[in-house]
């Protein structure tokens, strides 16, 4: 589905890359004064809280039994990935350069790609896998002086 230009998806997904931007420039600044991984939990209470708000005012079920048991299992190992990920990327912010550190971080993108052939069966054109080098050589052109 598009919506004009651009399928409907990516609005989502260069909001989600602004937001990331901003993530990276106010936890650097936040995890001066705080040690990492209390900072995670600061900005892990925040989203929490604030998805709470959302999912009760959006008049979604909070029925945990509505949810099966294969997508609890993968939103779970989600959920430890994801903070196990904010963990690293703040100890990483609080030792080194937000200019250095986020680029670092964005070879989820080359990771994502490589996965998403390896275990989910995509597919990748030869467009797509010049842009996955592109992306590793970015980050290693940002990311070391």
């Amino acid at each position: 589905m598009t919506d004009g230009l651009f399928p409907s998806w990516m609005l989502w997904a260069l909001l989600s890359a602004c937001f990331a931007a901003l993530t990276a420039i106010f936890a650097k600044v936040g995890v001066e004064g705080v040690g990492s991984d209390m900072a995670t939990l600061i900005r892990t209470a925040v989203i929490f809280l604030m998805l709470i708000g959302i999912v009760v005012s959006s008049g979604q079920s909070l029925s945990p039994s509505a949810v099966s048991g294969k997508t609890w299992l993968f939103l779970v190992l989600s959920g430890l990935a994801t903070g196990a990920s904010w963990l690293c990327y703040f100890r990483a912010l609080k030792l080194g350069p937000a200019s250095q550190v986020a680029p670092v971080d964005k070879l989820s993108v080359v990771l994502v790609a490589l996965f998403g052939v390896m275990f989910l069966g995509e597919k990748l054109s030869a467009p797509n896998w010049l842009g996955v080098v592109l992306i590793a050589a970015g980050v290693i052109l940002l990311a070391f002086k």
